[in-house]
């Protein structure tokens, strides 16, 4: 029987494993963003200002980015099907505890412990991604996880706005927190660290994984501290094109509507309809940006030519896009600039998940957790950078120059990068004091 079983077709529970790990993103994306729908009732109801819900509303970023370490190494320890289920039951019940505030403090709590839950879900999905998927299929598996972060941003805006108005805030974030308890329980019953302990996993797919570079079944090697990862220079240019990839991205979250209103003259609708076309292609070059990079890899068997060059490529094109932006004044041409600028973000993205399960070793998640935490921190100063510009200035066209060269930064990031190996075997090289 076990010799008929590895030679029958690989099953594909792999697939099943994205589609629980694509959940807990879209419940994520959904408790995350459903803020912004209540954000009106919140301050009538609560009697607070716009700078308060500043406030309320910088807690998560900040718990978010300083917890993406702790939360790697959490999970590089104790394993997904432990750390999973604790994370989504923290940030769904941080959701539930919305509907019970008060007071000013007690709802930054709450976003702030919402943002320690949602910390460790990526750096978890992929250190799994590294053990279930076999590296040629893992730029398109990253992908598609980023296109179920933006379905979940959709359900909790427009799910979100309608139960606000049928049943009030309370009673939308009280929905909105049942998913993720009843997701951490079917997880942790179903799931397991590696494919061979899976019940409905076959030989021959279990042999797919560890023959196509999975990390399910060889998982030898020292165990090695933060420490050793930053010290890789590798590490520093990973984070690096994160950071100002990120950076940039959030442009299109923050400045972006007031952007199309000052430097176009658009109105307010005009404005919002206009940021949300360029979603479209940033949510599809996730999708087609993974499916080239696995496409490329399939055929070289390089990371280079795979990883390295969609996103060189990539990031210079958007470079360009951005450019030609600055030169246009009529609207619409600038809009669809940026929009084919945005699918080439989306089209980096996936590279830039994959290489840290590439070059992670034992240590994935603490990879990824180190590379999400700079991206975070490049979202973070991004939008207040702007504003200085904006305050001081005046002038969009500054703006729009910054954004371009946020990307050719990430490009020369990637241009000095060596993907090869992991991270811990360029240690050697780097002039360690």
């Amino acid at each position: 029987m076990a010799v008929a079983e590895k030679f029958s077709k690989p099953t594909w529970t792999r697939y099943t494993v994205l589609l629980w790990l694509g959940g807990a993103a879209t419940i994520a994306y959904i408790c995350r963003n459903s803020l912004g729908v209540a954000e009106k009732g919140i301050r009538t109801d609560l009697g607070l200002d716009a700078f308060q819900m500043g406030l309320v509303m910088g807690a998560f970023q900040i718990s978010y980015a300083l917890l993406q370490i702790p939360s790697g190494h959490f999970t590089d320890r104790r394993g997904s099907r432990a750390s999973l289920p604790v994370f989504t039951i923290i940030w769904s019940l941080a959701t539930a505890a919305m509907a019970a505030v008060t007071n000013l403090w007690l709802l930054v709590a709450a976003r702030l412990f919402n943002g320690v839950g949602q910390a460790g879900l990526f750096p978890a999905s992929t250190n799994t991604f590294a053990k279930w998927v076999p590296e040629r299929e893992r730029a398109l598996v990253n992908g598609s996880l980023a296109s179920f972060m933006t379905l979940g941003t959709i359900i909790g805006t427009g799910a979100g706005a309608y139960l606000t108005a049928q049943w009030g805030w309370k009673w939308m974030f009280v929905v909105f927190s049942l998913p993720g308890l009843i997701w951490a329980g079917g997880f942790w019953w179903w799931f397991r660290d590696r494919p061979e302990e899976h019940p409905a996993v076959n030989a021959a797919e279990v042999e797919l994984i560890k023959g196509g570079g999975g990390k399910g079944t060889t998982d030898s090697g020292e165990r090695r501290t933060w420490i050793d990862v930053l010290r890789s220079p590798a590490t520093r240019w990973i984070c690096g094109q994160q950071f100002f990839r990120a950076a940039g991205q959030m442009f299109f979250m923050t400045w972006f509507p007031t952007f199309l209103i000052e430097r176009y003259n658009m109105d307010l609708l005009e404005a919002g309809l206009s940021t949300v076309v360029t979603q479209i292609p940033l949510l599809a070059g996730s999708l087609i940006g993974g499916g080239i990079v696995d496409a490329i890899f399939r055929r070289t068997g390089s990371r280079t030519a795979s990883r390295k060059g969609v996103s060189i490529v990539s990031m210079l094109l958007c470079t360009a896009l951005v450019a030609g932006a600055y030169f246009v004044k009529d609207p619409k041409v600038a809009i669809t600039l940026i929009g084919i600028g945005a699918f080439f973000i989306g089209t980096a993205g996936p590279a830039g998940y994959t290489i840290t399960i590439d070059m992670g070793g034992k240590h994935v998640a603490t990879l990824f957790s180190t590379m999400n935490m700079f991206g975070n921190l490049g979202a973070l100063l991004f939008p207040i950078v702007v504003g200085a510009i904006i305050k001081v200035t005046g002038n969009w066209d500054q703006v729009l120059v910054l954004f371009g060269a946020l990307y050719l930064a990430s490009a020369f990031c990637w241009w000095r990068l060596r993907p090869d190996g992991t991270v811990f075997d360029q240690i050697s090289d780097a002039d360690v004091r």
